[in-house]
Formats: C-alpha cells, structure tokens, sequence
C-alpha cells in the first residue's frame, strides 16, 4: 500500500497518469480524466490504420463514463467505434481480429485499487501495441495535437452484441472437450466483480464443470484487493475448501492473469499457472517456448525437459509477444499468471489458463496439486532499493562485478545466472528504485541473493 501511495503522490504531483507505452493508467477525477482520455485515444486513432476500434472495459464503475467520453472523442475525429461493453482483456484481442477492426481500446487498470482506472492499447493484430507504436502514440498525445472532423464526416457507435463467443470456441478448440465434462469437476471461480466471470461461467460449463463462483456480478466492487496474490486472497481459500472444490481459480479485474488455489486450499500462485500450462502444452506439441526476464525457471526446465527451445524477453507482455512472434513459440507468458497461446491470441489470458489446467488433470487423471509439485522447486523472493535513477548504471556495473562469478545478461536491467537461482535487478520507470527478483532452490538463498544486491547497490550509491 505505501507503493500505491507513492504513486498517487508522483501522479498528482506531475498532473499526468502513468504512461507506458501500451497504455496509462490513472486516478478517477485527478490524473485520469474523460479530458486526457479523449487525448489519449484521438492520439492512437490519428495513427491507427483505417477501420473502427473496439471499446470493451473490465467493469469498474468509472468504465462507463470513460467509454462514453472515449466513443465521443473517437467519432469526433471520424472513428467508428465498436462497443462491446464488458469484456475480458483477452476477449479484446479476440473481437479486434474477428471484426477486422482498426484496433481496441480497453478500460481497465488491471489489478489496481477501485479508484484507478487505464486504457490499454491494442494493435489490428489483437495483442498490446508494440514498443515503437506506441511511443509514436506518447508522443502525439503530449504534442496535444488533435484532428477534429466536420459534422458530415462523425464517426457511429456500433454495438457487438456477442463479444463472447469467438473467443469461447477458440479456447475450447485448444482442449479435448468431451474428455474434461467426463470428469465433470468441481471447480470455484473468484472473479471478484472484474469482467472474467462473464466468459468465465461459459467456460466452465462448457467444459461441464459444477461450479461455484464468487464475485460473479462485473461492477467493480471489489471483494477483495483485486491483486491475486496469497494475501488478498487469504479469504479465498477456505471456499475452495468448502465447496468441495477440485480446483480454485482467481483471476484479476480484466481476467488477464490467472493464480490458482489447490483442493487443500493451497495457494499454488501466478507462477504456477504458466508452468503448469507448459508441462501440459510441451507434452502434446514441442515448440519453442517464451516467458519474460522475471519469471520462474520452471519453464524454462521444462522446456530443457522435453527438448523444445526456449527463449526470454524483456518484462512486458509486447515484449514477450514479439519474442514468441519472432521464435514462432506454441505457448508462452509470464509469470504473473499470465499464460499466452497463440492459437486463441497474442494476449494474456487466464480462460487459456482454466482450460489448460482443467485438460492437464483431465488427461493425466491426477489432481491441481500433484501436477503442482511435481514441476521443478524454485522460490522467488522480490524486493525493493531505492537508487536515484542517475545512480543505476554505475550500480549495476559494480554489481555486476560484485557477482562476477554469474552469467550476466543487460536484455533488461541487469540478470544474473547460476546453476541454482538467478538475480533480477531492474530500474522503475515511476519511482526513483530498483525492483531486485532473486530464485533459488530455497527462500533463505533466494532472499540473501537480493539482501546482498541491496548492500552492493546502496553502497555503489553512497560511493558515487
């Protein structure tokens, strides 16, 4: 919570919401208005290539404001817009395709508090805009520069009536259907009032689940901080228990991420939602496989396991798409229970990651848990460093000579490798730190790998 609070303070102190280059995100009536919205989106329409865009938002109150100005902004400078009212963030990259459209545009900011609220861009190939596009977006937007349309030249509002279904058969085309309802499993879906039970109830009973599911309602009201990690879903836990669950899956506001709770009511985590995605896909298909710079060595393992070729991309969801795009991967992610299959997108998607997991247990007739902890055992530790960014380079030169016995790597910030664990150190684009991501065999080797960062890094400052 201090993050988040630091964050609004820099927010409100510059007057301007965060901005990368896929998207901004900001606080309701202060640095996300319908004012920088409209800006925002006009910028990505003047270089868009011709078409509509496809408007969808995760179900936050403030979506429905946003997507009103938004659509009025857009037929001002002669775009029609295709509203698809509330959908998953995945379900966007599906629509775009399916209706050839121009690109999209989704309302949403992901796992951050109720009061925030984001636009993610996304490009005429469904997924998140690349890098370059997306500065070329930036740019306009802060160049102000607007191309207003005369009254005969507006663009309409079309409704999508069924933003749903193309995506549903693309991700039940991926499993062996009649395989899964024959277990008919029990299964407990957190959606906590984001967008993922709308596909997620379809899903489900497609695939002949008896479900149960929390949250169901998308307005946004958050059961719990909307995060998926351990914490914010302690209360979660005994459901699955109590529902006599086979398996617990809890998704994030926009149903892009995936954390999966076990029939014991362990918490198994983000992490696990990719790796146990790619055991199941590597064991039908080999094909090289991508994941980002922060995540798990167990794809990675796998990968080695099985004999298919792996590869790392900077953090980013664009980054790892265009690495899978570029290495023609069968599957790929990131470790935030962020699975990718190219067969249904180029997005994250947590109904991949459901149906997945649902047709790994179904075919090796084993539980969540035993397909769990039979993957390789690692432990992440994450931490924080504060370094004033002109501090980085010189730091992370002397750390990476303090560790000289590593493979280092600079695809990213600074990696480092061992045989046992690894050691990610990466400047913040918001705040004057470095995020410090260790694995090892063991959380105590994990957590000495970023303590001993920590001190090279502080003292690489104070010596400057």
């Amino acid at each position: 919570m201090r993050h988040l609070g630091r964050l609004m303070a820099r927010e409100l102190a510059v007057g301007e919401p965060i901005i990368s280059v896929s998207g901004l995100r900001g606080i309701v009536g202060e640095t996300l208005t319908p004012e920088v919205a409209i800006r925002y989106a006009a910028a990505f329409a003047a270089l868009a290539p011709p078409g509509s865009i496809v408007i969808t938002r995760d179900g936050r109150a403030s979506g429905e404001m946003l997507a009103a100005a938004i659509q009025a902004g857009l037929s001002a400078v002669g775009r029609d817009t295709l509203d698809a009212g509330v959908a998953a963030t995945p379900t966007t990259g599906v629509l775009v395709r399916q209706c050839q459209a121009a690109g999209g545009i989704q309302i949403s900011a992901s796992h951050n508090p109720v009061q925030y609220n984001g636009l993610k861009l996304f490009s005429a190939q469904g997924r998140v805009i690349p890098a370059e596009p997306g500065r070329r977006v930036l740019d306009r937007y802060r160049a102000g520069a607007t191309d207003w349309v005369p009254h005969d030249r507006l663009g309409k509002r079309l409704a999508q009536p069924d933003p749903i279904s193309a995506h549903l058969e693309a991700v039940l085309a991926t499993v062996n259907v009649g395989r899964i309802r024959a277990r008919q499993f029990r299964v407990l879906l957190d959606a906590n009032h984001g967008a993922g039970a709308l596909l997620g109830r379809r899903l489900l009973e497609e695939l002949g689940c008896r479900l149960s599911v929390l949250g169901e309602e998308p307005n946004g009201q958050f059961a719990h901080l909307p995060e998926p990690t351990a914490e914010n879903l302690a209360g979660v836990l005994s459901s699955v228990t109590s529902a006599g669950a086979d398996v617990g899956f809890c998704q994030d506001p926009d149903a892009d991420r995936l954390a999966v709770i076990d029939e014991s009511g362990r918490y198994l985590g983000e992490e696990y939602t990719l790796a146990m995605c790619v055991d199941h896909v590597l064991r039908q298909r080999l094909g090289p496989v991508v994941t980002n710079c922060s995540t798990s060595r167990m794809s990675e393992d796998l990968a080695s396991r099985y004999g298919a070729a792996f590869y790392r991309s900077a953090v980013g969801e664009a980054n790892v798409v265009d690495a899978m795009l570029r290495h023609e991967a069968v599957f790929g992610g990131e470790g935030n229970g962020g699975p990718i299959d190219p067969r249904v997108g180029l997005v994250r998607d947590s109904f991949v990651g459901m149906a997945q997991l649902l047709g790994a247990m179904a075919g090796r007739q084993m539980k969540i848990s035993q397909l769990a902890d039979e993957l390789p055992r690692y432990e992440i530790v994450k931490t924080k460093i504060t370094l004033p960014p002109d501090k980085v380079p010189s730091a992370l030169d002397a750390l990476e000579e303090h560790f000289a016995d590593a493979r280092a790597d600079r695809l990213d910030g600074l990696r480092l490798d061992w045989p046992d664990g690894w050691l990610l150190v990466r400047a913040s684009n918001t705040e004057p730190i470095v995020r410090a991501v260790a694995e090892a065999r063991a959380a105590d080797q994990a957590r000495r790998l970023c303590e001993e960062a920590a001190q090279v890094l502080q003292s690489g400052r104070n010596n400057a």
